[in-house]
């Protein structure tokens, strides 16, 4: 028994070690025939990737592009974890920073007391515009992806509306740009300085935080294994007295209340205003980075760097002479390599035990036929 479980563990931790490892080759192979098609050699694009890509001031950028990437992905699989796809968490995340934008500007109160306010209220109005797609849900049977695509589409129209002069937006001195009233200096998130690489945003600690809790509610706690129950089974979860219709709801609120953490990376750290040049897309981003995290808080955050890194190496590419659209092309074939192994160890892995499981009853049964035998 103890023999068995020893080879059932390595193989376990093989299959762990494969997947990830089959998904950067085949990343790599299917990356530098790209590189060749465009009439390159693939071979000096790699090495300066990774010569820039560790540089000290590259490594800062990369990790403030992580702190934000990594919201995106944890927003993301909280609704995967439920078997739900909130494809609106960039329309939730816009929304929520508007506002939280909006309400910084015009508060005049002590940071220690306005900060958390703007946090706060930017989850709130998350949670609860995500809490419109779970209630069509369970009320209506409305697909989450539809309504979330709709909710989107309505965020956009409503920020475009409020972010006029006279409204909640004001033009600058140049006359080029509306945003929201600049947050007050005191309403700013702190910063560390690492010298000449640069400044380290200091919301890469709530970003942590946030992991942790994840980690913590959704793998240690009875709400996480009835989350987590009713995403591989609503009918089981629903025997056990599991209520799916409110962990259906619930899990949209949690996601959508992440969701407007991801804008205050750049609201507090980086813009303090929100205006029509805000990071858009981020939420669409979080998708591919929750899939190649497998929903896993440390999975997502090597995802968030690993998209960091990218964007940082593939934009210096571009001054190289290389064409702009690498970028769009190594991040899909990432995504897609990412899936395509895991799936593929995922299905050895069923095979494979399947086969143990037979052999062991095969063995089992041939027990009683030999002592017949033998008698």
């Amino acid at each position: 028994m103890k023999k068995y479980t020893s080879r059932f563990d390595k193989e376990r931790l093989f299959l762990g070690i494969a997947a990830p490892l089959l998904a950067i080759v085949a990343a790599l192979v299917v990356t530098a025939l790209v590189i060749l098609a465009t009439g390159k050699n693939p071979g000096p694009a790699f090495n300066d990737m990774l010569t820039y890509g560790t540089a000290s001031d590259s490594q800062v950028y990369i990790l403030n592009k992580a702190t934000t990437y990594y919201l995106a992905g944890v927003a993301v699989a909280i609704g995967f974890r439920m078997n739900l796809f909130n494809i609106g968490v960039d329309g939730q995340y816009r929304l929520a920073a508007f506002i939280a934008a909006a309400l910084g500007g015009a508060l005049t109160l002590p940071g220690i007391v306005s900060i958390p306010l703007i946090i706060l209220c930017a989850m709130a109005v998350g949670a609860l515009w995500a809490a419109i797609a779970g209630v069509l849900k369970v009320t209506r049977g409305v697909s989450e992806v539809i309504s979330t695509i709709m909710l989107n589409s309505i965020a956009t129209a409503v920020i475009a509306y409020l972010l006029q002069p006279g409204r909640l937006g004001e033009l600058d001195r140049a006359g080029t740009k509306v945003s929201t009233e600049p947050l007050p200096s005191g309403s700013q998130f702190f910063l560390f300085d690492t010298g000449a690489a640069g400044e380290l945003w200091g919301f890469i600690v709530v970003s942590a935080v946030v992991g942790v809790l994840y980690w913590f509610i959704l793998g240690r706690t009875r709400f996480g294994f009835d989350l987590r129950t009713v995403g591989m089974s609503e009918s089981a979860a629903s025997a056990s007295g599991v209520g799916v219709k409110k962990m259906i709801a619930t899990s949209m609120i949690l996601s959508g209340a992440v969701a407007g953490l991801i804008g205050m990376p750049t609201l507090l750290n980086d813009s303090h205003e929100f205006s029509n040049d805000f990071p858009g897309g981020i939420g669409f981003t979080g998708i591919a980075i929750a899939l190649l995290g497998r929903n896993h808080p440390i999975g997502i955050a090597l995802g968030a760097m690993l998209w960091g890194f990218l964007e940082r190496t593939t934009n210096h590419l571009e001054f190289q002479g290389y064409d702009k659209e690498i970028l769009g092309v190594i991040q899909g074939v990432i995504v897609l390599c990412v899936v395509i192994a895991y799936e593929v160890v995922r299905r050895y892995g069923i095979k494979r035990q399947q086969q143990r499981v037979g052999a062991e009853l095969a063995a089992q049964a041939s027990g009683p036929i030999k002592k017949q035998e033998v008698a």
